[in-house]
């Protein structure tokens, strides 16, 4: 398998986790609060979780699509990658104000 595809998976993967608590702390706030901007990050991570789930099925499961992206030049490898880290970096900043 490719660097660049483990590596992948292991950002979805770790997005899909932090999106769980990072939602679970919401909607305990949300819950206790009521307030808006906290019901709109639950939404928001919502979202967000569907699409890694979705980005995960892809990278772990889906063969058609795991023999495009190993078959693919290392630039789209990287770029598809780099969209995973991005948001991982993105998600963990949010988690670590979030559980401040």
């Amino acid at each position: 398998m490719s660097l660049w595809l483990d590596a992948a998976r292991v950002a979805a993967a770790v997005n899909v986790l932090l999106l769980l608590g990072l939602g679970w702390v919401w909607l305990q706030g949300y819950r206790r609060h009521g307030a808006q901007h906290t019901l709109a990050m639950l939404v928001v991570a919502a979202f967000l979780l569907v699409e890694n789930a979705l980005w995960l099925y892809f990278y772990l499961v889906h063969p058609a699509f795991i023999g495009w992206f190993t078959e693919t030049t290392v630039e789209v490898q990287a770029g598809m990658t780099l969209l995973c880290g991005l948001e991982l970096v993105a998600l963990a900043f949010l988690a670590y104000i979030t559980w401040q």
